[in-house]
């Protein structure tokens, strides 16, 4: 197995591989060169997006500043906005469903470093994916931890920090983040 299917599969893994690496500079290039556009060149944004993504919709918006970790292992729905300087660091799948939006600020994160600090500063890490269901809303600087599932039509309070699974259907706020509210199944559209 090479490192990067190591760590695309949860395992630890060498972040030093030099395919690894490559990767990453192709991302720190698209996000620079995202980074650098204007909001005249929508067109320019849409090519480089779609060349630093995964997979996307047809129609996002992600506001500049962005940054990510490699950009492939990212799956973006129909019609999501990411207001600025969301920050998504995907050494494993991060995938997010149609009609999510994302506060400033927001980060997600999947990386995970190990405890031991002999292993840790050997270069070893691992990653755990996150989830996204549909209809999500996410408040400013809100942190989404490794390995986190948000289920549909769900809100994230501003500035919680997600450690574990938030259901559908629930507003949830704090640190670490928890069910505030449960929402009605009907009542997607109506605001909170």
């Amino acid at each position: 197995m090479t490192e990067k299917e190591k760590m695309l599969a949860g395992e630890m893994y060498d972040s030093r591989d030099p395919e690894l690496k490559a990767d990453a500079a192709r991302s720190r290039r698209l996000t620079r060169l995202y980074n650098q556009t204007t909001e005249e060149q929508p067109q320019e944004r849409r090519r480089l997006l779609k060349e630093l993504l995964g997979s996307m919709g047809e129609h996002i918006t992600i506001e500049p500043p962005f940054r990510c970790d490699y950009g492939s292992h990212i799956e973006v729905g129909e019609n999501f906005y990411a207001n600025f300087d969301c920050i998504i660091l995907d050494v494993c799948q991060v995938h997010i469903g149609n009609n999510c939006l994302l506060g400033p600020r927001v980060c997600i994160y999947t990386p995970c470093h190990p405890l031991d600090a002999q292993e840790r500063n050997s270069g070893k890490e691992f990653g755990r994916p996150v989830t996204i269901g549909d209809n999500v809303w996410i408040g400013g600087s809100a942190v989404i931890l490794p390995g986190v599932t948000i289920g549909s039509n769900t809100v994230i309070g501003a500035g919680s920090v997600v450690t574990r699974d938030i259901p559908d259907h629930v507003v949830a706020a704090g640190n670490p983040c928890r069910v505030i509210r449960h929402l009605e199944k009907d009542s997607d559209n109506q605001s909170s």
